[in-house]
């Protein structure tokens, strides 16, 4: 900034060089490590028929492990499940990734009104590219997935805009959904002439994102450790590919949440509240958790009609009592499945409570993410079970 030429701002990022040398390192690396080219031939090059056979990520990390139906199920079935949890988590992350590419640019819109943020907003442009390459893979896989083998969608949907519910299946009724509709056009009205609820923003980024890293991490390993990472299926390689650009990601959420607000003047009580809603709402969306999709945060109710539909479908055969059945066990009666989804939900908000330990602007229930605390194995079968009661009288 030129000492004679007045400014409106009080502070400049450029006077912070520690976190201007991490701004540029980061951004670097991103750009150095740039997986966008191989995740774009990767999809096309996807041949279903090519892996159809093998399992595209780590065992544990397939649709309803740990339950009654994968202890029953065949190799050829445990195949299937394990590939339509590949189909079912990256839709998820499709959802979450339309709402980023929008909030980055709103995020971008309140930050460039300060002097000296363009790196900042350059960093989330490019981002914001890699995340269109990462949706048009997933939705590719993912749609030729369920058209070869099932001739429908189970968890494709056409694609939809950021207002909507990021997650799919959800607890909300339509009266609540259009009033998170309203809040997200209300923030994204403020936060666009805000750098600091720009700057926030990138805060719940990183809390979506941290959980996310904490499991690409582990699915990215059936490509990272394999001996032979050309014979691998192109999904595990997605993958990985998308792991690493996250990674640099979640380095750019951590970086302009916690760092970069020490060069914007001090909030003032409406945009602490307002950050304290965000926050609030992210705890809200992963209150949840899901035994059939582990690591995501869905209403389990939401996906009865999608298991129900897969149990009766060619790949398991079940007839309508059988298929209840198994829905009794998997999701209302205690399993291992249930434990093992709630202890990741659990290593999830204690890593959330450490990602935030020092933002003094949040209240103590999003410190210690008490609502997230709050849910238990006890509880999510009490919920099952009177929603099971009430699907098994529709179908």
């Amino acid at each position: 900034m030129h000492p004679n030429l007045e400014q409106k701002q009080t502070k400049s990022l450029l006077d912070d060089s520690l976190t201007c040398r991490k701004l540029e390192f980061n951004q670097r690396k991103n750009e150095e490590d740039d997986h966008t080219a191989a995740i774009d031939e990767a999809a096309d090059s996807f041949c279903y028929d090519a892996c159809k056979d093998n399992y595209w990520n780590p065992e544990p990390f397939s649709l309803l492990y740990g339950t009654p139906l994968w202890d029953e199920a065949s190799p050829s079935q445990r195949v299937m499940l394990n590939q339509l949890y590949w189909v079912a988590y990256y839709n998820q992350i499709i959802s979450s990734e339309i709402a980023t590419i929008f909030f980055n640019q709103v995020a971008a819109a309140g930050l460039y009104s300060l002097e000296d943020f363009r790196s900042i907003c350059d960093t989330l442009d490019f981002e914001s590219k890699q995340e269109r390459a990462h949706i048009n893979a997933f939705k590719t896989i993912s749609e030729t997935v369920e058209w070869e083998v099932f001739g429908e969608r189970f968890f494709t949907y056409p694609m939809k805009g950021p207002y909507t519910e990021t997650m799919i299946y959800h607890s909300n009724n339509r009266a609540q959904q259009y009033w998170r509709s309203l809040q997200l056009k209300a923030f994204t009205l403020m936060s666009s002439g805000s750098a600091f609820l720009g700057s926030q923003y990138l805060l719940v980024r990183g809390l979506r994102t941290l959980n996310g890293k904490l499991i690409q991490h582990r699915l990215s390993e059936h490509y990272s450790d394999s001996e032979n990472r050309e014979g691998e299926p192109i999904p595990s390689a997605i993958s990985y590919f998308h792991f690493m650009d996250e990674s640099h990601h979640f380095n750019t959420s951590r970086i302009i949440a916690l760092d970069v607000t020490r060069s914007l003047d001090p909030p003032t009580a409406f945009e602490k509240w307002a950050v304290n809603r965000g926050v609030r709402g992210c705890q809200r969306d992963h209150f949840h958790f899901s035994v059939a999709v582990n690591g995501i945060f869905w209403y389990e109710p939401a996906l009865f009609p999608v298991i129900y539909k897969l149990l009766r479908s060619h790949v398991f055969e079940m007839d309508r009592n059988e298929a209840l059945t198994m829905m009794q066990k998997c999701f209302c009666e205690e399993n291992d499945g249930q434990h093992a989804s709630r202890e990741l939900q659990r290593v999830a908000f204690e890593s959330y409570c450490a990602f935030v330990d020092t933002v003094g602007h949040l209240d103590a229930g999003n410190r210690e993410m008490t609502l997230i605390r709050s849910n238990s194995v006890e509880r999510y079968l009490q919920q099952n079970r009177r929603a099971m009661k009430r699907f098994e009288t529709h179908v």
